[in-house]
């Protein structure tokens, strides 16, 4: 099942990105969507400045959803 990205979805790295010194289950946000799966993904620092902002592909990330406690227990 393909997942469906949209922007401004928070998303996680599902592995290294080397050349970006990025690592698997950093966290980031969809700034663009580009078409045909790729994405411009924003990294922040705990500051909100950004360390950095690659073109990745949708099976590079992972969509992180918020759910409420009371969602959770239904």
């Amino acid at each position: 099942m393909e997942q469906e990205i949209k922007l401004l979805d928070a998303v996680a790295l599902l592995g290294d990105v080397p050349e970006e010194k990025l690592h698997r289950g950093e966290t980031g946000t969809v700034v663009e969507d580009f078409g045909d799966g790729y994405y411009l993904v924003e990294f922040s620092d705990n500051f909100g400045r950004t360390y950095a902002l690659p073109e990745l592909k949708a099976n590079q990330l992972l969509v992180l959803h918020n759910v409420s406690i009371a969602e959770a227990l239904i």
